[in-house]
């Protein structure tokens, strides 16, 4: 007996060693942005704490490096034994705004240009140290954003299995690949600049299945230029069609029940020839509880103020504004008087995040003139500089979301029930907003070209709060959320289960 438990020990032993040997390695890289790279850690953080127990190796360029130290002190990036943050230079100089996001023309040809080779050096150097004391074997996959165009030709050439990751939603790829379309029919670019204003824009476009009614003001807003060598129109036409020619699966943060129609339009033009796998909302698949203590592990690059949410737990059910245009979109000194001037005139209650940037380097840049005017909202109103956005949409005080409609604020609102007022600010966001509002029954949309009138802000938040439209709303925000739950929590789930289809690709190098 004893020699059989000395065996079984020893065996025990041996499993353990070839376990931890064969420990998947997953190199995950983000496009250097706020919107990519919170979903691309919650995606991570997905791998590490699923059962095969993903090493991870998470990218971030220098300039985002630099902005979660400066956020949330130095443990935002010291990771966990198993899950470490690595950095690469993204080409460009030092931003003049160190806390701002760059300049997205500018990143995009950078990124390109100097990030490949940084990628196949930082592999090189994962490789070559794999398996000393007690790091990670070598790379055994690579998880790449959409944008990040050469990083599943870089996985290719070690060998190992990619996915990408479009970190938007479907219904802005299907917008995008329309572009091609819309150049070789001559609708895009524009004509002349009277186009933005003369009706032009309102115009439908026809023939899209799945986009029914859907006129020019709505597809990604990168068609809106007279320049046929416009840089981002023809970037984006270059980013369909390497998405079309790729041969890894195309991962999507939604939920089949609200972008399976789009899914299928994509797959039958051949947008996508690849499987296609939702595994949204990602929020609902992380576990609730997490011994290997995810929480010092942060993707803001913005401190966050907590104030926000004791104020909210002063406020009734559903009697709260939530507005913020999240981490890119700039408004005006105007802007910013007549959405202050609506929301305080409404008499109903907002929490109002004002990013430090948001105003850019005017006199209003730090929110002063808005300050000053919310002062008379009598308690009714909070600004902010930021905040943990879903954990103010899921507090029961927020009964309405004005919104820029990137697709991290529109899938978080939606996976928490809460209606959106959409005032689309640029790129996927247009798109977002239509579908939103025209397909999914859980918003309504202001303002038009980025005009916006205190009249109409004013109408809109008594509506969504205290109106049948409202209430409207917020019933068929609560179903999308209910279905939601249903394909990330249930095990029959289509998220639930498209996640274990990407795991088992990711870990084809080591079957």
């Amino acid at each position: 007996m004893g020699e059989m438990k000395v065996g079984i020990e020893r065996i025990e032993s041996m499993s353990e060693n070839k376990t931890k040997r064969r420990r998947p390695h997953a190199v995950c890289i983000p496009y250097p942005a706020q919107g990519h790279i919170g979903p691309m850690l919650k995606l991570a953080k997905l791998l590490h704490s699923s059962p095969h127990n993903f090493h991870i190796s998470f990218v971030n360029t220098h300039h985002n490096h630099r902005r979660l130290q400066r956020a949330h002190g130095s443990a935002a990036v010291s990771g966990l034994p198993s899950f470490r943050f690595h950095v690469i230079p993204d080409g460009l100089p030092p931003a003049d705004n160190p806390d701002a996001t760059q300049d997205i023309a500018s990143l995009c040809i950078s990124i390109n240009e100097t990030c490949p080779n940084a990628l196949r050096d930082l592999l090189s150097e994962l490789n070559s140290v794999a398996g000393a004391g007690d790091g990670p074997g070598p790379v055994s996959c690579v998880v790449a954003d959409a944008g990040m165009w050469f990083a599943v030709d870089v996985a290719e050439e070690f060998g190992v299995p990619a996915v990408r990751f479009w970190t938007a939603s479907a219904c802005a790829l299907l917008g995008y690949a329309q572009y091609e379309s819309l150049v070789q029919k001559g609708v895009i670019p524009l004509p002349d600049s009277s186009c933005l204003t003369n009706g032009y824009l309102d115009k439908v476009v026809e023939g899209i299945p799945s986009m029914e009614g859907i006129t020019l003001k709505h597809p990604p807003s990168f068609i809106r230029t007279t320049d046929a060598n416009d840089f981002m129109l023809n970037y984006l036409r270059r980013c369909v069609q390497t998405v079309s020619e790729s041969r890894c699966p195309l991962i999507f943060n939604t939920f089949e029940a609200l972008e399976g129609p789009i899914l299928q339009t994509l797959a039958t033009a051949k947008i996508t020839n690849t499987p296609d796998l939702t595994i949204g909302p990602l929020s609902f698949l992380l576990p609730k509880t997490n011994t290997e203590n995810h929480s010092t592990i942060r993707s803001s690059l913005l401190p966050e103020d907590p104030s926000c949410l004791s104020w909210l737990d002063s406020k009734p059910p559903d009697s709260v504004i939530y507005v913020s245009f999240g981490s890119v979109a700039t408004l005006t000194p105007h802007q910013v008087i007549e959405f202050a001037c609506g929301l305080v005139n409404s008499e109903q209650n907002f929490l109002w995040v004002i990013r430090p940037d948001l105003v850019g380097t005017s006199e209003l840049g730090s929110g002063a003139v808005a300050r000053q005017l919310v002062g008379g909202a009598q308690g009714r109103g909070m600004l902010a500089s930021w905040c943990d956005q879903e954990m103010v949409l899921a507090h029961p005080a927020v009964g309405g979301f004005l919104t820029h409609c990137g697709w991290n604020s529109t899938i978080e609102a939606i996976g928490n029930g809460v209606a959106v007022v959409c005032w689309p600010f640029f790129a996927d966001q247009q798109t977002n907003s239509w579908f939103c509002c025209e397909k999914w029954g859980a918003g309504v949309e202001i303002g038009g070209g980025g005009e916006v009138r205190r009249e109409e802000v004013e109408r809109v938040a008594r509506t969504v709060v205290d109106g049948d439209k409202g209430k409207e709303m917020r019933w068929k925000a609560r179903e999308w959320k209910r279905l939601a739950e249903e394909a990330s929590l249930s095990p029959n789930g289509s998220s639930y289960i498209n996640f274990k289809k990407l795991v088992d690709h990711l870990l084809g190098s080591l079957n």
